[in-house]
């Protein structure tokens, strides 16, 4: 125990003399190398779980004596969490340059590993998903889409991994977990459903489109972050005309990823299979009159409250560039989401443990 508590002191003195710039890399590495220490002198006796709990106890005890607040019982095991959830991302070697001989080298060996991709306030957060391709997943996108610790959290809240695993192939679902989410056709950036709680209209059909349309764009940076990848906005109630007749398209986005126009059409209800020809024709407008040479067939996106599958399906011809999303007004049930998406990997045989 001695050894802990000296070790510990030495390698917090030595973390805190080190160049702002670093600060993160050396804050992630003090919390897993004292979560290491603890692992290690815990499993000396780890039959007995009084001992364990006695040695953060007392660690935390001695470590604010030296150094103040910061090192709390709680902090500790975090730490102590944290070796566990990532024990394999750190080298022998980088540990050693840190934790012992506490050697300036270890930040050229962390650019050529990059052990670690996001903040230390980021990893408290991923540190409560239990699923590890889950928690794979939402660190890459944090680090790719420089996510703060709030959008994190909100992306969580909503279900993301479970919607986009949904929307897309079952042969890509795995892939999520190894490269997060790579957008390389229309369906990639498609989600079914949209949360859309940021707008704070409640889930009855006492609001306008006109009222939905108006809370997305008060709320414009948080529907681009639901949107997901690549999508900048480009106007609203977009107006053409041909002779006498006057059309407008609800919202106009450009996904930059795709070279492509994206048109949203809100719908209040249940969508009718007028509307799929209605967009049919805007798609078929922006194909014609917007996009260029090198860009890419426009998308079309209708966002409404219900949808028949089966008749959106005998509406549009395969091959058609519209697709039609539900939303909600509502964060989903997360566990619901799991299980839809646990029994639909079954179905495929063998992909029981993706979730």
């Amino acid at each position: 125990m001695d050894k802990l508590c000296q070790n510990s002191i030495e390698l917090i003195k030595y973390a805190r003399n080190i160049t702002a710039k670093q600060v993160n890399n050396v804050q992630i590495m003090t919390y897993y190398s004292l979560g290491r220490w603890i692992v290690e002198v815990q499993q000396q006796g780890k039959h007995r779980a009084e001992y364990g709990k006695k040695i953060i106890i007392n660690l935390s005890k001695k470590l604010t004596e030296e150094f103040g607040k910061g090192f709390s019982e709680s902090t500790l095991e975090k730490a102590r969490k944290f070796y566990l959830t990532y024990k394999d991302r750190i080298s022998e070697t980088l540990f050693t340059e840190f934790a012992i001989k506490k050697s300036e080298t270890v930040f050229t060996i962390f650019e050529e590993e990059h052990p670690f991709v996001v903040t230390w306030s980021h990893y408290l957060q991923l540190m409560r998903i239990e699923n590890e391709d889950e928690r794979s997943f939402y660190e890459i996108e944090a680090a790719r889409e420089k996510w703060g610790v709030r959008d994190l959290s909100r992306q969580y809240n909503s279900s993301l991994y479970e919607r986009l695993a949904l929307s897309m192939d079952k042969d890509k679902v795995q892939r999520l977990s190894q490269e997060g989410n790579v957008i390389t056709t229309s369906k990639d950036v498609l989600k079914d459903p949209y949360v859309l709680e940021f707008v704070g209209l409640e889930d009855k059909y006492n609001y306008s489109e006109t009222d939905l349309e108006n809370r997305l764009l008060d709320n414009l940076q948080q529907f681009l972050l639901e949107l997901g990848k690549g999508f900048t906005f480009v106007a609203r109630q977009k107006r053409f005309s041909f002779e006498e007749d006057h059309f407008r398209v609800d919202l106009v986005f450009y996904n930059r990823l795709l070279k492509c126009f994206v048109l949203f059409d809100l719908k209040i209800g249940k969508l009718k299979h007028q509307d799929l020809g209605q967009m049919q024709m805007y798609v078929n407008y922006y194909d014609r009159y917007e996009k260029t040479e090198e860009e890419n067939p426009t998308i079309g996106v209708l966002l409404c409250n219900e949808k028949n599958d089966a008749m959106v399906e005998l509406t549009l011809p395969e091959d058609s560039n519209i697709y039609a999303s539900q939303y909600k007004l509502y964060l989903p049930d997360k566990k619901l989401l799991q299980d839809k998406l646990k029994e639909w990997l079954q179905e495929e045989g063998g992909a029981e443990d993706e979730i």
